[in-house]
């Protein structure tokens, strides 16, 4: 079965015209791991975003030099990038002197200009991987992830304002978001599902986009421009969970303290294995072959919060471990840089299946539910995101304030 699986895979992605690395591009994919990442079917996109990066040309270096092929943002990024320069100001005070233009709106206005030059940036990747790659993510306000219909409405307003074919909405994998994902990948929007954790609720999100193509199919819509990944955090996994290893170990006689303190920094990546093992089954079978056959794309599986947080692990370990075909890393800075320095580049996904079921089976008998600990991160994510981005609204409130009038 895998090997049907794997020979399907990469039919596919010779369709989708994912280049060869050969000649030069070889020699210097052995000198950057990064670039090395193509050869094993993974994308490398940036989990950071901002208006002095797209104007000063980095990001185009990076997409020439490191292989970017892409870019995801979120509140926070915005946070950081719009609090912690001036490179914002001259369009705040701009966007001030327009009468009832809210801290919402204006913020809207910036994030949106910032997807776009980014979107154009990396249009060329776009091009030439015929709309497979070279995507830019915009999440809708994190104050409607609960909110269904204030969801669909926001990712269609966003889809008409950014106008560009390699923009993906950001909408959380929540049980509210799941029907506005639906709607919009039928309306033929590009999505990208944040905030996953738990393997079932992958499992529901490849559904709803599997019946999504079939839906434009049924009605005689193309499903080839369609493009989705699902988001699949890693690294909050592991901080969630050590934590309560720690707590347990506190409680636990000595070969107790051994096996609690073994399974730290392990289950995030056995976790996202299985993961990987969830899309090859669904991603293959008559049902696939038959969207396959009518131009649709697999939703690629994208590793996101792959920055360590435990210094005490590898600076890589979410890189590392989790390379396998039609997969996208999006990395922040500081693992970007890690990896281009002393990244290891293997098939490492599908290695150690046994293990990571193991480990998982292990995390069980020690009394520590993993889907309590992923029902409590997505709450947590929803919150993580909107705290920052009432943080930048409060922001460009007083900036507005503080803008001398025309």
């Amino acid at each position: 079965m895998i090997l049907v699986q794997s020979l399907h895979l990469a039919a596919v992605m010779a369709r989708d015209n994912t280049p060869p690395v050969s000649g030069s591009a070889s020699s210097r994919a052995d000198s950057n791991p990064l670039l090395a990442l193509a050869q094993y079917g993974q994308s490398v996109w940036l989990d950071f975003l901002s208006r002095s990066w797209v104007k000063n040309g980095e990001l185009a270096r990076r997409i020439a030099e490191d292989g970017v092929s892409g870019v995801t943002s979120n509140p926070a990024i915005f946070q950081k990038a719009i609090e912690g320069s001036q490179d914002y100001a001259p369009a705040i005070a701009e966007q001030s002197r327009q009468t009832g233009l809210s801290p919402k709106q204006i913020f809207e206005t910036l994030a949106v200009r910032d997807v776009q030059d980014a979107a154009d940036v990396l249009r060329p990747v776009y091009d030439k991987t015929g709309g497979a790659d070279g995507f830019v993510s915009l999440e809708v306000a994190p104050d409607i992830a609960l909110d269904t219909t204030a969801s669909i409405e926001e990712g269609r307003r966003l889809w008409r304002e950014v106008a560009r074919p390699n923009l993906m909405i950001k909408i959380p994998g929540t049980a509210e978001g799941l029907p506005a994902i639906r709607e919009l990948l039928g309306e033929g929007i590009n999505v990208n599902i944040t905030l996953l954790f738990a393997r079932s609720t992958y499992e529901k999100v490849a559904e709803i986009y599997l019946e999504a193509l079939e839906g434009r199919l049924a009605r005689g819509e193309s499903v080839h421009s369609v493009a989705s990944v699902a988001s699949f955090f890693v690294s909050r996994i592991d901080t969630a969970v050590d934590a309560q290893l720690a707590e347990r170990a506190k409680r636990a006689n000595d070969r107790e303290r051994l096996e609690l303190e073994s399974l730290g920094g392990t289950v995030a990546v056995a976790n996202a294995k299985l993961a990987y093992q969830s899309f090859r089954d669904l991603f293959s079978g008559p049902r696939w072959l038959s969207l396959a056959a009518a131009g649709a794309r697999p939703q690629r599986v994208l590793w996101a919060s792959t920055g360590t947080k435990n210094p005490s692990y590898s600076d890589v370990l979410y890189v590392d471990e989790l390379i396998g075909p039609h997969t996208v890393n999006t990395m922040p800075l500081e693992t970007f840089a890690a990896f281009r320095d002393h990244g290891r580049v293997r098939q490492s996904l599908e290695s150690d299946l046994d293990v990571a079921a193991a480990v998982l089976l292990r995390l069980e008998r020690a009394g520590i539910s993993l889907e309590a600990i992923t029902r409590q991160l997505v709450a947590d994510g929803v919150q993580k995101f909107l705290e920052p981005y009432t943080q930048l609204l409060a922001s460009i409130e007083r900036r507005v304030q503080q803008s001398p009038p025309r």
